[in-house]
């Protein structure tokens, strides 16, 4: 059981980090939105594993995308940031459903995983925009950026999530 988790987790960072950097790098809708599309691993991350390799494992996939992508250290340090506050941001959406043993996502409405996703992009991508643009001159330009991105890349998830998805009955 724990070998096929490690294995679906391992493929899902692999196959994530590929269609960032193959596809969703080269995509320019409208010139300047951007999908990352890699944030979806934080969403699929299993949660009751440990924490500290979470944000192990999130430093690295954001360092991956960051050599690829030529971006100093933006994406490292906006997943790691992420990835620090998903227990946070897990109790806001979910309330004390979170702290059950026997809590999963897949058995959470709709709405409460659009929630999540929503708070993990927008949280991901004000981080992200922030350091790139790094100057409060330019609020309009980091808050234009921030909200188009993130719509995009929360359309692309939730497409993405419901393929991938095991649907219930």
């Amino acid at each position: 059981m724990t070998n096929n988790l490690y294995l679906k987790n391992g493929l899902r960072f692999v196959l994530l980090i590929l269609a960032q950097v193959l596809v969703f790098n080269r995509l320019n809708f409208l010139g300047f939105i951007n999908p990352m599309i890699y944030l979806l691993f934080l969403y699929w991350y299993p949660i009751k594993q440990r924490r500290s390799i979470f944000i192990i494992i999130s430093f690295i996939l954001g360092f991956i995308i960051d050599i690829f992508s030529d971006t100093l250290a933006f994406h490292s340090v906006a997943c790691v940031t992420m990835a620090y506050f998903r227990p946070a941001i897990m109790r806001f959406v979910f309330g004390v459903n979170y702290e059950f043993q026997s809590f999963k996502l897949s058995n959470t409405t709709k709405a409460q995983q659009i929630a999540f996703l929503a708070f993990l992009i927008i949280g991901h991508h004000a981080i992200f925009f922030m350091l790139e643009i790094f100057s409060f001159s330019h609020l309009l330009l980091l808050l234009k950026k921030t909200i188009s991105t993130s719509a995009g890349t929360l359309i692309l998830g939730i497409l993405i999530i419901s393929l991938f998805s095991a649907e219930k009955e």
